[in-house]
């Protein structure tokens, strides 16, 4: 598997769930297309943008000029950056400014912005009116990769990550991955976790590849692209085979048990970016699953390597503020687990490793064995 020797054209992928099949459009520029694609999509549709202050600066009046070029209406909701905003308290506010922006049920909400717009946004459209459309614009690699395809969304209860939400998919999907050259050299490491989860746990070609081009898709090159269309692909593979997660997507969730915990250990702050807990919580499941006998230690050892030869945390002394009471103890960390949405009747569940490139859900996970796991890892 070789990257494009250039920048091409536009890349299309599919996610096919019949008449709710959607396209998601990836490439270098094509946030000015926007306008065009919506009024092809839903002539003399009203839209309203939703995004956070950061996105605003770099990207709305763009966006919102694409739209006005198609003739199309629309009005903007500006909602704090982070996780802070992925609350009830958040919710209400965009679900009351979409109100008193009059979008109706014919209408498009537009998210624009990383993870956390893209959650509560559409989770705002999917109760708006009992259901209104929208449009996903992701501008971090995480969201481009992950958050924006596959119609999860959702907000956070101070109990644990994504507890409240609805399946909602997009009608449309813009990832113009030129936007992610204003991110930070933090937020891309923690996108890159989520690309990497790809490889890890159904590709082992593409987990290669990555270890070999890693740097060219930091950097904007050619790589970028072909690394996100493989991604997306990937994702809506797997959406189209089981969108509600009842079997096969939930493979999609590997690192994120540890990594949720994790998040929440840290009070969902930027003490712990999202895609820093899966890489953490990605290096925990390898090993885990190398304790168990079911890989190697070698095979371990090389998720761990990459992902740290990128600057992203491995293990859980990286993370700020590691000895704060709640991160630094097993059973704390195991009560955030039990509030884990794959959580079955009170069952622990796992994303585990047979190779890399082979991922299995285990049901039912013996608790003393993640407990004696992580109290081991916790001393180091």
């Amino acid at each position: 598997m070789t990257a494009p020797l250039k920048h091409s054209a536009d890349i299309t992928v599919d996610v096919a769930l019949g008449d709710r099949a959607y396209d998601i459009v990836i490439g270098r520029g094509v946030l000015d297309t926007l306008g065009a694609r919506v009024a092809a999509l839903r002539p003399g549709v009203r839209t309203a943008i939703v995004t956070d202050r950061t996105v605003a600066r770099y990207w709305l009046e763009q966006t919102e000029r694409s739209l006005a070029e198609a003739g199309i209406a629309t009005s903007r909701v500006i909602v704090e950056e982070g996780e802070i905003s992925k609350t009830y308290a958040g919710l209400e506010s965009v679900s009351e400014a979409l109100i008193a922006a009059k979008i109706e049920r014919n209408d498009l909400v537009i998210a624009l912005g990383g993870g956390v717009v893209g959650d509560l946004a559409g989770f705002a459209a999917a109760i708006l009116r009992r259901g209104v459309d929208f449009v996903q614009v992701p501008t971090s690699l995480l969201a481009q990769v992950d958050s924006s395809v596959g119609g999860k969304t959702g907000i956070n209860s101070p109990q644990g990550k994504n507890l409240l939400g609805a399946f909602h998919q997009p009608v449309l999907v813009i990832a113009d991955t030129s936007v992610l050259d204003t991110l930070s050299p933090r937020q891309f490491r923690a996108g890159y976790a989520e690309v990497a989860k790809y490889g890890v746990l159904g590709d082992e070609a593409f987990f290669t590849w990555l270890e070999a081009n890693h740097a060219d898709i930091f950097s904007g090159g050619a790589a970028r692209e072909h690394a996100i269309a493989t991604s997306c692909r990937a994702k809506a593979a797997i959406v189209s085979r089981d969108e509600r997660e009842n079997g096969e997507r939930a493979l999609l969730n590997l690192g994120h048990t540890f990594g949720h915990a994790l998040e929440a250990a840290t009070g969902f702050s930027d003490r712990l970016f999202h895609g820093e807990g899966v890489s953490v919580g990605m290096v925990l499941a390898a090993e885990f699953s190398a304790k168990l006998g079911m890989i190697s230690e070698a095979d371990a050892t090389r998720v761990e390597r990459h992902l740290a030869s990128v600057g992203l945390p491995t293990h859980l002394q990286d993370i700020a503020g590691f000895a704060q009471e709640g991160l630094a103890d097993a059973d704390a960390l195991m009560a955030l687990m039990a509030q884990d949405k794959k959580v079955k009747r009170g069952k622990l569940t796992f994303i585990l490793l047979q190779a890399i490139g082979r991922a299995v859900v285990a049901n039912d996970v013996e608790p003393a064995l993640v407990r004696d796991f992580l109290q081991q890892k916790l001393s180091g």
